[in-house]
């Protein structure tokens, strides 16, 4: 069993193009609560990491059936969190992976307000739930008016040179750590990847992990 650390807590690395990085974003705070672990938002880009790996794409558009799989396993999962889920099923010939570049920037630019965990999740509502493009400056200006901010504001800085810098090192970190996929949540030197580790990491940074 790990010990309890000082102050419980844990790294959320997610990418805005990740399908089951929506399941953890919109579970995380309350199951963390909880447990009396804080939690840190992460935001990264999976694609220099697929590369990395020999990859073009997603695993999942990569192995049809893999990637047929995952959709059904979505929308069971969606239903069972009482999640919007509106995903077509021929989603992998239209657009999946989404570009996740300006919804990443504009995460890492969210994050430092009050409303970013808001906005992160309002994004995955967009993408999963709605089926919006969220490479669409539009649709990321929505997403920040519905979560509170200022969208001229935030579109603004998130192509400014700090923050493409702040991804890219997000990236770079998410990288040396051993990350290869997302959701991945980070405690210490421990990597706990996918949604059903969400409860596993979270005791873990708890101490109450067996």
């Amino acid at each position: 069993m790990p010990n309890a650390l000082p102050n419980p807590k844990l790294d959320f690395w997610f990418d805005p193009a990740s399908t089951y990085s929506y399941l953890s974003a919109m579970r995380i705070d309350g199951v963390a609560a909880e447990a009396g672990v804080d939690v840190t938002w992460r935001p990264f880009l999976l694609g220099p990491i697929f590369k990395a790996q020999g990859m073009e794409t997603s695993p999942f558009s990569l192995f049809p059936i893999k990637g047929n799989y995952m959709w059904r396993d979505m929308q069971r999962l969606c239903a069972d969190l009482d999640l919007p889920f509106a995903v077509p099923q021929s989603a992998g010939a239209e657009g999946f992976p989404r570009n996740s570049l300006l919804a990443a920037r504009a995460s890492v630019v969210a994050l430092k307000q009050p409303w970013g965990r808001d906005f992160v999740r309002g994004v995955y509502t967009a993408e999963f739930g709605d089926w919006r493009d969220i490479a669409d400056p539009a649709v990321i200006a929505d997403v920040v008016k519905l979560a509170g901010g200022d969208a001229e504001a935030v579109l603004a800085e998130a192509i400014a040179d700090g923050t493409k810098a702040e991804l890219r090192a997000n990236t770079e970190e998410a990288s040396s750590l051993g990350i290869f996929g997302a959701p991945t949540f980070v405690v210490g030197e421990e990597l706990f990847w996918g949604n059903d580790r969400l409860e596993r990491a979270v005791a873990w940074a708890g101490g109450t992990a067996a």
